[in-house]
Order: structure tokens, then sequence, then C-alpha cells
């Protein structure tokens, strides 16, 4: 599926009222769109789907507002980032117990290996930019520019963002007992 037909489909949304067409964009999009969420939440699956589900309620909202500069993806991205960061915001704000317990409980009652635990508390050391970085450039193939217009900052600073958040991750695997 094109680019030419994600604007096909928006054009059929916001032009002819058909709503079906939304329908093709949420199933070319949901998958990357939740596993993105995913490993943002380090693996809260309830809340990667709450946040998706807000995600394509709030495209489909402002469908209108897409302008076709940059890819339907890209403008989805942008969208999920800032529910992400709203999100965090609000559960920042309620965050009135120790988060660490609950992350450490929560990691371990999903029963994920204990390399995929390593990575999600190694990614949970990374700063929240370094973390979005990251995960856009190596779980969802974003490029830098991408990943530019989704964070909505100079190329430069994703390109450090990146690298500084690989060099902590390896930094952080390595003291755990990993090897390059």
């Amino acid at each position: 599926m094109s680019k030419t037909e994600d604007i096909r489909w928006v054009a059929q949304v916001t032009l002819l009222g058909e709503k079906s067409a939304f329908d093709k964009l949420t199933r070319k999009y949901q998958s990357s769109i939740r596993r993105f969420f995913l490993n943002l939440t380090m693996g809260d699956g309830p809340l990667s789907d709450d946040l998706a589900q807000e995600t394509f309620i709030k495209a489909y909202l402002n469908l209108s507002s897409f302008r076709g500069v940059a890819g339907f993806s890209t403008w989805l991205y942008r969208i999920a980032y800032n529910v992400y960061y709203d999100s965090a915001r609000v559960r920042k704000y309620y965050a009135d117990i120790d988060e660490t317990v609950i992350n450490s409980k929560h990691v371990t009652q999903n029963n994920f290996s204990a390399e995929r635990t390593d990575i999600y508390k190694a990614i949970g050391t990374l700063r929240k930019e370094e973390q979005m970085a990251v995960l856009l450039f190596y779980m969802e193939d974003k490029t830098h520019v991408e990943i530019s217009k989704i964070m909505n900052c100079p190329l430069g600073t994703v390109k450090t963002y990146i690298l500084k958040g690989k060099e902590k991750l390896a930094n952080y695997l390595i003291k755990d007992g990993y090897e390059r």
C-alpha cells in the first residue's frame, strides 16, 4: 500500500464522508501504533490499547488538518507522540506511590523473558526524548527526518537523542552482564 493510497483514503473520508476509508487506514497502521505504545509503556497492553484507540480517535477528528506535506504515517505518529506525552503528564500527576515498585510488579506479571525485562529496564533509564527517538528509529524503522517531524525538533537533536540513547542502553546492558 502506497502513500498515494493513504492520501486517497484521507480524501475519501474528508471530502466524501466515506468512513470505511478510515477503517482501511486504521487497519494499515493499528499494529505499528500499538507496538509503538507497547514499547513506550514497557509492555503495558491495556494502556497501549487505550493510547492507540485515543490516537485513532484524534486522527479521525482532525483528519481535515492533514495536509499531505509529510506522509500520513508521520502525521499519525506525531499524534501518537502527543497522546503519549499527554498521558504521561496525567500519570505523573497522579503518581503518588513508588513507581518503581509498580513497574517491577508489572514487568513480572507480564511474564516477559529476562532479556526483554532487561531491555525494558534499560529503556526506562533513558530520558523520555531519547526513548521516543530510539524506539521510533530502531523499532518503527522511521528515518531521522521522519522522527524530526514526529517529535517536532531539529534533525541534529534527533541524531543526538538516538546516539546518546544507544550509548546509555549499551552501557546499562553491559553493566547488567550483557556483552557488546
